[in-house]
C-alpha cells in the first residue's frame, strides 16, 4: 500500500515522490555529520552521496550502513563543552550547537515517518469509506 501513497503537491523537490523523500532523508543523515565536521574544523567524514530517487529502494540499506559507519568516529574526541557551545548557522540558517544538531538528526527521519504514517492512515480511511459506499450501493 505504501507505493500507492501520493505525497501532497508542493514546490519542494524533496517531496516530488516517495523516492525523492527517501533520498532527502538519507542525504540529510550524511549532511548533518558533514556540517558538524565542517563547523568543528574536523576532517571530512567521507560520506558519499545518497542514491538517486530511482535507486533508493534498492540501495537505501547499503547507504544507511555506510552513513552509520561514517558517523561512529568523527565526534568521539570532541569535548562535551564544545558540543554545547557555540552555535553555528545551519545550511538553512537556523542556529544549532552540535548537541542540538545531533538531536535534530535523530528527529528528522522520525518526523517524516510520522508524515507518511498519517498519509497511510488517510489512504486506509479513504479505501474503507469507498468500500463501505460500494457495499451500500449493492
Amino acid at each position: 500500500m505504501a507505493r500507492s501513497v501520493s505525497l501532497p503537491p508542493t514546490d519542494d523537490p524533496a517531496y516530488a515522490s516517495l523516492g525523492s523523500l527517501g533520498r532527502h532523508v538519507l542525504s540529510a543523515a550524511g549532511g548533518y555529520m558533514i556540517w558538524m565536521c565542517e563547523v568543528l574544523a574536523l576532517p571530512d567524514p567521507g560520506i558519499r552521496s545518497a542514491p538517486d530517487a530511482a535507486a533508493i529502494l534498492r540501495d537505501a540499506e547499503d547507504h544507511m550502513e555506510h552513513v552509520l559507519e561514517r558517523w561512529r568516529a568523527p565526534l568521539r574526541e570532541v569535548p562535551n563543552e564544545k558540543l554545547e557551545t557555540p552555535e553555528y548557522p545551519s545550511r538553512w540558517q537556523t542556529r544549532y550547537c552540535i548537541d542540538s544538531m545531533l538531536e535534530h538528526a535523530v528527529m528528522h527521519p522520525i518526523r517524516h515517518a510520522f508524515q507518511l504514517d498519517e498519509l497511510l492512515k488517510d489512504l486506509r480511511a479513504s479505501a474503507e469509506q469507498e468500500a463501505s459506499h460500494r457495499r451500500r450501493q449493492q
